[in-house]
């Protein structure tokens, strides 16, 4: 495979055009009664076109055939895919998953569409607010099928294999410890070399963006820079047979079919794109002297609600890092949260429960459940000698941080059969340590 060119930056107006077609881009205009190459000229909008000019989201596409040009939509088969938040009842314990089985290619296919499993989530699609925290499982590439989002962001963290992901902007290579966000409305098509798995964030009603930084200053966290955008591509190929287009809208499934491939924009700028960043890029802000920083330190991305300072969603990592704070107990503290937590591992083992939390998959604590580190972690973080140390070496844990309550479906409650039953027995050996007759007891040698 070629290596693949991208462009830089979060948000920026960016414009690219296949090299095979020099000049494509119509010049000092968007819409003109010609385009060059006789192309057709389609925009696609990701906010409302009076949202404030620093909001303002939209890319203009230079395509053989505008994607209108589809045979009528029709209902297809959920699978797993749901928006009902009310298929079981509510269940505030701590939950556990047990890596998520992949299907083999043996027995049968599944692409990256029929291996969409909804796990958890919160809020109304139509009202535009909301979340849900997707599983995909798939052992097989799409072929002559993709896939968009009427209802909003996919923030895509790969697992297990690496996916090729074709768009309307071009291609991207993602890969584990990379992620990509698809925005609402794009169509992308995904290749996969193995049996692959990962995980999915997805936001109804707005766009991710960069945290602010406040007393940070200028930098840090993960920078603009280093988020890549693909360069235009395009493909001119009749499929005769019917390429098919899937659309999820209103947490439903539609399929229509097209004589063309939709991956025909051969040029394209705006700031309304997908992207892709890795993970390794980000830079960590934390704690050298005492006591710990909130994990807010830690985000990625964030999707924001109309309440400051509050997010329908944010992307949080915990990467390797160093820990040097003195006089102070250094993974995770013991919590109660008015925010769901979902956590996922990418690779290697979480500090605070360095067993049954693997790769593969997942944790859920609702708010005001209290989870903290397991029994053998506070035990031996209560005696180490607090030397600098190396933290997350070779390991990659995230958090999808919502202020919503997430239910939690059928499927990643029964039907999934990876729900950990004996989650809540790694606290059961938690002891009392109290000395009510000495307020100093003695610490690790």
């Amino acid at each position: 495979m070629a290596e693949l060119k991208y462009l830089s930056g979060f948000g920026n107006e960016c414009a690219s055009e296949d090299p095979r077609c020099p000049g494509a881009l119509p010049e000092g205009q968007n819409n003109p009664q010609v385009c060059p190459y006789n192309l057709y000229a389609e925009q696609l909008s990701g906010s409302a076109f009076t949202c404030p000019r620093s909001t303002n989201k939209r890319s203009w596409l230079y395509r053989i055939l505008p994607s209108v040009s589809h045979k009528p939509f029709e209902s297809i088969d959920q699978g797993h895919v749901t928006h009902n938040w009310d298929e079981v009842d509510p269940d505030p314990n701590q939950l556990r998953w047990k890596p998520f089985e992949i299907p083999k290619a043996s027995q049968r296919k599944v692409d990256f569409v029929s291996g969409l499993h909804t796990l958890c989530g919160a809020g109304d699609i139509r009202s535009n607010n909301g979340l849900a925290v997707h599983i995909f499982l798939c052992n097989t590439s799409m072929g002559n099928r993709c896939f968009y989002n009427s209802d909003g962001d996919f923030l895509i963290v790969p697992q297990q294999g690496k996916l090729l992901i074709y768009t309307e902007f071009g291609k991207m290579l993602v890969q584990p410890n990379e992620i990509c966000v698809i925005q609402r409305g794009m169509r992308f098509s995904i290749d996969v070399f193995e049996e692959t798995r990962g995980y999915i964030l997805e936001v109804y009603g707005v766009h991710f963006e960069l945290p602010d930084l406040g007393p940070i200053g200028a930098n840090g966290l993960a920078n603009p820079r280093d988020f890549l955008i693909p360069v235009a591509w395009y493909e001119d190929r009749q499929v005769p047979s019917g390429y098919t287009v899937i659309n999820k809208y209103q947490g439903k499934l539609f399929a229509a079919k097209q004589g063309i491939s939709p991956f025909n924009v051969v040029a394209w700028h705006g700031n309304y794109t997908p992207y892709k960043y890795n993970l390794e890029n980000f830079m960590v802000i934390n704690s050298v002297a005492f006591d710990h920083a909130d994990p807010s330190i830690f985000t990625v991305l964030t999707a924001k609600s109309v309440r400051p300072g509050v997010a329908i969603a944010d992307f949080v990592i915990f990467p390797p890092r160093w820990g040097v704070a003195d006089k102070t107990f250094r993974p995770p503290y013991y919590h109660r949260n008015c925010m769901s937590e979902f956590m996922g591992l990418i690779k290697g083992h979480y500090e605070a429960k360095a067993g049954g939390f693997l790769p593969g998959g997942g944790s859920l604590h609702s708010p005001m459940t209290p989870h903290g580190p397991d029994a053998d972690c506070f035990e031996k973080a209560s005696r180490a000698k607090l030397a600098p140390e190396r933290v997350a070496d070779g390991t990659m844990a995230f958090m999808f941080e919502s202020s919503l309550s997430m239910a939690v479906t059928k499927w990643g409650l029964k039907t999934s059969n990876c729900l950990d039953e004996n989650y809540y027995k790694c606290w059961e050996p938690l002891k009392s340590h109290f000395t009510p007759d000495s307020r100093n007891p003695a610490g690790p040698d």
